[in-house]
């Protein structure tokens, strides 16, 4: 797979496959947060919580930085406009193929006539 800023396409799709990394993506399309705000509409242990922000830092899709105690998580945008340029690319394969089979299916009804 293609080779992306921050990681690997591999590691995006991996990063948001799982529901609670997927949510702090959304939550963090508002804006910049805390560990604490992020973790706070989860039922998990901290410890476990950060486990998911790892692996969302390490796909690339958020950066953080920490002043004093805090840190602050934001959204990477470079990774998903990656995983939307090859989306589009597999979207853009499929239609031509469908657009052939469509062609022939047609060709073959008007053989049939």
């Amino acid at each position: 797979m293609a080779k992306q800023v921050g990681g690997t396409l591999d590691g995006v799709l991996h990063a948001l496959s799982d529901p609670t990394r997927r949510q702090v993506v959304e939550r963090l399309a508002q804006g910049p947060a805390t560990t604490s705000e992020l973790a706070r509409p989860f039922d998990m242990a901290l410890p476990s919580f950060t486990q998911h922000l790892h692996v969302l830092e390490r796909s690339g899709l958020v950066t953080s930085d920490k002043q004093g105690r805090v840190r602050t998580y934001r959204l990477a945008p470079e990774p998903l406009e990656h995983l939307d340029s090859w989306l589009a690319a597999q979207r853009a394969r499929w239609t031509r193929r469908l657009d052939q089979l469509d062609s022939l299916l047609y060709d073959l009804k008007e053989q049939q006539r």
